[in-house]
C-alpha cells in the first residue's frame, strides 16, 4: 500500500473549546456558573470555573509553531493555528494530513471532564446542565458542522452515576456512541472501579454500544518519581497510567459483569501490552490458588484482547509484537495539536512502521477497527475514492503548514487588538 492509498482514522486527537462553547446552551439559571473564557492581563488565555482559573499551555496546540515554543507556558488563541479550535481550520488541516476521520478528547475541562467530578456548589442539577451543554456543543457543533469527519466523544457526569449513565444514553440517542472516563477514579477522589458505584455508568454504555475511552493523564496525576525529576522523566513515564488502568480493568472483574462493554486506553501505547499480558496470565497461573481471584475460566490476557481497544501514535516495536494482540482491536492516532503528533506527515509516519503489512491488516488499524467499534460511518457522507489520503490532500492544495512563530500577537491579545 502507498501512502496516497491509506483511508486513516485517528481516535485520539484534542480540540481546545473555543469560548463561545456555553453561550446559549446553558439553562438560564446556571448561566452565571458556567465556565467563563477569559484573556489575561498577559494576553494569555484561560477558563474561569468555580474559582479556579485555567490556562492552555502551550504542548496542547503545538502544531504549526517551532518546537523552542513548545512547554507548559500559557498561550493566547493568536498563537495557536486556526484548527485547535475551529471546526472549518480544524478539517482543513485533517485534509492536508490526509486524516479522513478524528475523535478528539477535551482540554480545559480535563480528559475526562474532571474539573465537573465535584467542583461548583455541589449542585448536581447543575454540573449535569453544564456537562450537557459541553456535550451538546461537541456533539452538535464540533461533530455535526462536517458530517462524516469527527466522532462525537462525550464526557460523564463523574459526579453521580446514575446522571452519567442517563447522559451516556441522552447522547447516544444523539449519535454519540464514545466516552471518556478516568484511567482511575480514586485518583480523583472518586470510587474505584473495584466497587459497584460506577455499575449504572457502564451498564449504560454496554446496553448503547458505547465505548469507554481511559485517556492518559486523565486521573489528574503527572507521574514521577521525584519532585526533581525533569519533564523527560514524566513523559517517558506517561504510559503507565495506561498499564494501571488495564490492569484494573482486569482485575476488578468490570468486564465479567458487562460481558458487551469495550474501553478504549486512548493515548496508551502498544509496545508494552505483550509483556503485560505474558506477566498476568504468569501470575494469575500462581495466585489464584490463594488470593480467591477468579476471572470464571478467563485468561487475563484473553479477556484483555476481547473486551479493551488498543491506540498507539508511533510504535514500532508494538506493530512488531501485534500478533500477541487481538488484531480487531487495534487502532492509529494521530494526537492533533498535542506535542507528540504527526500532523502534517501521518501518512508518511504511518508507513515507516506498517509499510510491510498486509493492505487488509493495515486497512484494519488505519480505519476499519475505529469505523465499527466507534459506529462511525464516514461513507455515508463521503465516497471511499474521495477518502483516501491522497484525495484528501487534493481537496488541500494550497493550505499552508508552514511552522511560524506567533508569540509577537500576544501583546496585542492583551490590548484586545
Amino acid at each position: 500500500m502507498k501512502a496516497e492509498d491509506m483511508v486513516l482514522v485517528s481516535v485520539d486527537d484534542h480540540v481546545v473549546e473555543p469560548g463561545h462553547l456555553f453561550e446559549g446552551r446553558v439553562p438560564a439559571k446556571y448561566a452565571d456558573a458556567a465556565p467563563k473564557f477569559v484573556t489575561r492581563a498577559d494576553g494569555t488565555m484561560a477558563w474561569r470555573y468555580a474559582g479556579r482559573e485555567i490556562p492552555n499551555p502551550a504542548v496542547m496546540a503545538v502544531v504549526g509553531r517551532p518546537k523552542s515554543e513548545w512547554g507548559f507556558t500559557p498561550v493566547c488563541l493568536e498563537e495557536m493555528r486556526p484548527g485547535c479550535y475551529d471546526i472549518d481550520a480544524r478539517i482543513k488541516d485533517m485534509d492536508v494530513n490526509g486524516v479522513l476521520g478524528s475523535m478528539c478528547f477535551p482540554s480545559f475541562v480535563g480528559f475526562a471532564g474532571k474539573i465537573f467530578s465535584g467542583a461548583g456548589t455541589g449542585d448536581l442539577d447543575e454540573t449535569t446542565a453544564i456537562v450537557r451543554a459541553y456535550n451538546d456543543w461537541h456533539v452538535d457543533e464540533w461533530a455535526g458542522t462536517h458530517p462524516g469527519r469527527i466522532i462525537p466523544l462525550a464526557i460523564p457526569v463523574l459526579a453521580d452515576p446514575e446522571a452519567a449513565a442517563a447522559e451516556v444514553r441522552r447522547v447516544a440517542a444523539k449519535g454519540c456512541h464514545a466516552v471518556t472516563f478516568t484511567t482511575n477514579p480514586h485518583d480523583l477522589g472518586l470510587p474505584s472501579l473495584y466497587t459497584d458505584h460506577w455499575d449504572p455508568f457502564f451498564r449504560a454504555c454496554e446496553d448503547e454500544g458505547t465505548v469507554v475511552c481511559m485517556h492518559i493523564g486523565s486521573n489528574g496525576k503527572a507521574p514521577s518519581t521525584s519532585p526533581d525529576a525533569p519533564v523527560e522523566l514524566i513523559y517517558s513515564l506517561s504510559p503507565i497510567g495506561a498499564f494501571e488502568a488495564a490492569s484494573d480493568l482486569v482485575w476488578s472483574r468490570l468486564f465479567l459483569r458487562f460481558p458487551r462493554l469495550k474501553v478504549a486506553l486512548s493515548e496508551g501505547g502498544i509496545g508494552w501490552i505483550p509483556y503485560f499480558l505474558e506477566r498476568l496470565d504468569y501470575l494469575y497461573r500462581h495466585t489464584q490458588h490463594w488470593s480467591g481471584m477468579s476471572l470464571d475460566g478467563w485468561l487475563p490476557s484473553e479477556l484483555f484482547n476481547d473486551r479493551v481497544i488498543v491506540c498507539f501514535i508511533d510504535d514500532i516495536a508494538g506493530v512488531e509484537t501485534r500478533h500477541h494482540l487481538n488484531p480487531d482491536n487495534i487502532t492509529w492516532e494521530c494526537d492533533y495539536p498535542h506535542s507528540d503528533t504527526t500532523w502534517p506527515e501521518s501518512p508518511e509516519m504511518a508507513l515507516r512502521y506498517m509499510g510491510g503489512l498486509p493492505d487488509a491488516e493495515i486497512d484494519k488499524i488505519t480505519h476499519l477497527n475505529a469505523l465499527k467499534h466507534f459506529r462511525f460511518d464516514p461513507f455515508a457522507h463521503i465516497p471511499r475514492e474521495q477518502a483516501t489520503v491522497g484525495a484528501l490532500r487534493e481537496r488541500a492544495k494550497g493550505w499552508d503548514v508552514s511552522v511560524t512563530s506567533k508569540t509577537h500577537l500576544r501583546p496585542q491579545a492583551a490590548a484586545g487588538v
